[in-house]
């Protein structure tokens, strides 16, 4: 089995549930479902909080020594999925001409009733 690493961002749920913020096992990254965290969440739209939540996941393929370059796969829930599109262009502004296969689905709600959106992400990292 490859090496291991868990990614702890210190995020408010992660010990209470028992996660990572990302896991890399030999060349391939997953990061959890990632929100907005304050103060990026009160009074910010989806657009605001997808670039928030992309930030982070940002940040967290860079510590396991990945980037959204390497990106394969996203995964986006939203609770309106009228708001696609600005989950859209901050997952184009992010991610460019990478263009990593994705899905977006409407739940009915997040953790926290202030969020509208949390998206994962899955990354392979060139051997």
């Amino acid at each position: 089995m490859s090496d291991r690493i868990n990614l702890q961002s210190g995020g408010p749920f992660e010990e209470m549930y028992g996660y990572c913020r990302a896991v890399r096992v030999g060349n391939q990254v997953h990061v959890a479902g990632t929100c907005a965290q304050d103060p990026n969440v009160d009074g910010c739209d989806t657009y605001e909080q997808s670039v928030a939540a992309l930030d982070i996941i940002a940040d967290a393929l860079a510590k396991v020594g990945a980037s959204p370059a390497d990106v394969v796969r996203t995964v986006a829930y939203v609770t309106d999925i009228s708001e696609v599109e600005m989950v859209a262009r901050a997952h184009v502004a992010t991610f460019g001409d990478v263009r990593p296969v994705s899905t977006l689905v409407e739940v009915s709600k997040l953790i926290d009733p202030r969020l509208t959106v949390e998206i994962e992400a899955y990354a392979v990292l060139s051997e």
